[in-house]
């Protein structure tokens, strides 16, 4: 039996009432963190993505803060995934596990942080991405494992150290048999009011074999500790009109209503790397912002329990399409540390 779960899950399943955190062994897990200082206004991000070549695992890495616009990126030559637990590691420059991280992308761009009072995903049944997280062979799966916490530590960041005591904390793991999507947005927010809210979407296109539609999915953790999850194409769908500026998302189930309107400058953002798994590149495909504006509806039944806005949200819009051409446009180096801005991208 655990050979055979051991395939199933390969493909980038999990079933019904399963671990999502261990490694599956699919061409690339994505790990990711995020910090939030609402008194001082800073956002510190970390990531890593895992990442399978023919030759071997290496990995896609990342520190970045608002408002300094910080930003260090970086391909290390090797990456391993705990097929076990929750772990993304990379050499001495990386590691992330349930409890913390430590990031070192040079004396200027350090992480060491401690996790302390999570708030973890509270459904057994599935994660993030709802029933999808069940069919084999999808190239995304999205699953957001933190939706609280307390940090201790600090960051180092253009050579200047944060103290990200108390920092709220949210994490996530994202996985797929091909890496990235074509295209597609994601947001998350905390910062707002009431501590304990927490909100993050993702969507894009996502494929198996000759199969495509267009998926988004909500979570909201409400003031009073109450999940939302919004994802079913039929019973709960979630309307999308995203652009590089503007972020509108409409979700509807028969009793809850979440309404998102999310806003940021794009020459506020940041450009962020996205690996090529088999081609052991990254290239600069997504704009993000982590000090955007978000601003939150949700109502049960015609009524609303709970509004928020935050000014430190996180607003992401990708496509590999656009990616390569411009990397090919530019004709540089694909794995440069600090990519320049994209252009906007038409709608």
């Amino acid at each position: 039996m655990s050979r055979l779960l051991d395939r199933y899950r390969a493909t980038g399943a999990d079933l019904p009432f399963g671990d999502l955190l261990p490694a599956h062994g699919v061409a690339m897990e994505g790990y990711f963190w995020r910090f939030t200082l609402p008194e001082s206004g800073r956002v510190v991000i970390a990531l890593c993505g895992v990442n399978r070549a023919a030759d071997g695992g290496w990995a896609t890495l990342g520190l970045a803060g608002h408002p300094n616009r910080f930003l260090r990126t970086a391909a290390h030559p090797t990456g391993w995934a705990d097929p076990h637990r929750l772990g993304a590691h990379a050499g001495e420059k990386f590691h992330g596990e349930r409890g913390g991280l430590r990031v070192d992308l040079g004396p200027d761009a350090r992480l060491d942080v401690r996790i302390t009072n999570p708030t973890p995903w509270p459904r057994r049944g599935f994660g993030g991405s709802g029933v999808f997280q069940s069919v084999p062979g999808l190239n995304q799966y999205w699953h957001p494992w933190l939706l609280g916490g307390r940090a201790e530590g600090h960051a180092v960041l253009d050579g200047e150290e944060w103290d990200l005591n108390g920092a709220q904390v949210y994490a996530e793991k994202n996985w797929g048999r091909g890496g990235f999507p074509e295209s597609w947005w994601w947001g998350q927010a905390q910062g707002f009011a009431e501590p304990e809210a927490c909100v993050a979407f993702a969507g894009g296109q996502v494929s198996a074999g000759p199969l495509r539609t267009e998926v988004t999915a909500v979570v909201v953790r409400l003031p009073d500790g109450r999940l939302l999850r919004l994802v079913h194409p039929a019973l709960s769908p979630v309307r999308a009109a995203v652009t590089d500026e503007h972020w509108i998302l409409r979700g509807r189930s028969p009793n809850w209503s979440v309404d998102i309107e999310g806003h940021g400058p794009v020459g506020d953002a940041h450009v962020l790397p996205v690996p090529l798994p088999t081609e052991r590149r990254n290239i600069a495909g997504a704009i993000e912002h982590l000090g955007a504006r978000m601003r939150v509806s949700v109502r049960r039944r015609g009524r609303e329990v709970w509004s928020g806005q935050s000014t430190l949200a996180a607003l992401e819009h990708g496509g590999l399409g656009l990616a390569r051409a411009e990397t090919d446009r530019r004709g540089g180096s694909p794995n440069a540390t600090d990519a320049a801005p994209l252009p906007p991208r038409p709608r």
